[in-house]
């Protein structure tokens, strides 16, 4: 079989053209988009509705509720929370955007929980630490809301912080920041890192093996990481690097909160290894760790293909029922 040929252009792979002044425009045909499906009906198990978070930074929400918990009332056991973060190289990609919702659509339903989706402000218009910002108030936002199906449905005390590739990112940075303030009522129990987006400047093995990954090449990561973190900053930085600087005493303090971390990676993603080692960091430091590594599966492979993303849920509904 023939080596599959390197991507010539990572702006184009992901999705975006860099414009002179250093501005980009991205590809608005990219992903298809999917609507909020707010009424209950035979094909819809999962009811899910838009709202907004801060009018100032144009963020919102698409919340997720099993229609058997609407059936029940108030009166009904009120179901874990899932925060889920998309991913997209903090650079591209929406809420919206069909793939997300239909995974998220697909985990209220086989979790039994109540799942909000928060988007937060992209880079380069808004670097990083923008999206962690905006990450930490959705979660203040859900823990004041007036939203009858959070107020109803959502239990406040048993709640997980989610995301997939740059949402993995996000999820872990939101916890600790989360950890430092006071969210009360909401209680973070642990974090599910899904095929979680981490750098460094040099490059480990698996980026070598795999640098013609037509998924999400280490080319494409490279740029996404150019015009996310901080201006000056390399892939070395905390945001993107979680074993240098502050990284492992922030593990630590993870380890003493108790939460329990799902890392879930592919065999055939290209930050395989950099996932590994944050696991076993973490373990090293005391954290809780479950490490979900399958072998040939690509960056993101769940979100697109059901029969792989039923087997990451059930490590997930182990989590959160445990």
């Amino acid at each position: 079989m023939s080596e599959p040929s390197p991507v010539s252009d990572p702006y184009a792979h992901i999705g975006i053209v860099k414009n002179p002044d250093g501005s980009i425009t991205r590809d608005p045909t990219r992903f298809p988009y999917a609507s909020a499906t707010p009424d209950p009906s035979p094909v819809n198990t999962v009811v899910s509705k838009d709202i907004t978070v801060s009018h100032s930074n144009s963020t919102w929400m698409r919340l997720y509720v099993p229609v058997t918990a609407l059936n029940d009332g108030v009166s009904s056991k009120k179901l874990p929370l899932v925060v889920y973060y998309h991913g997209g190289g903090f650079v591209i990609c929406s809420v919206d955007f069909k793939p997300f919702h239909d995974f998220c659509n697909r985990m209220a339903r086989e979790l039994n929980a109540v799942v909000a989706s928060p988007s937060y402000r992209l880079a380069p218009e808004h670097r990083l630490p923008a999206a962690y910002d905006d990450g930490v108030d959705a979660l203040r936002f859900i823990r004041t809301s007036d939203d009858e199906w959070i107020k109803s449905h959502a239990d406040l005390s048993n709640v997980f912080l989610m995301g997939t590739s740059a949402g993995g990112n996000l999820a872990y940075n939101v916890g600790l920041r989360s950890a430092l303030a006071d969210l009360s009522p909401v209680r973070i129990r642990g974090l599910v890192l899904h095929h979680p987006f981490f750098g460094g400047e040099e490059r480990c093995e698996s980026e070598i093996r795999l640098e013609h990954d037509q998924v999400f090449p280490p080319t494409a990561g490279d740029v996404c990481w150019e015009l996310c973190l901080p201006v000056g900053a390399n892939r070395d930085h905390e945001y993107s690097n979680l074993t240098v600087g502050d990284g492992p005493v922030n593990m630590e303090m993870i380890g003493r909160l108790g939460w329990k971390v799902v890392v879930s990676g592919g065999g055939g993603d290209p930050m395989i290894d950099r996932q590994r080692d944050v696991a076993k960091l973490m373990k090293e430091k005391g954290v809780d760790v479950v490490e979900r590594f399958t072998d040939g599966v690509v960056h993101g492979a769940e979100l697109g293909d059901p029969t792989k993303s039923t087997t990451l849920f059930a490590s997930i509904r182990n989590l959160i029922y445990s």
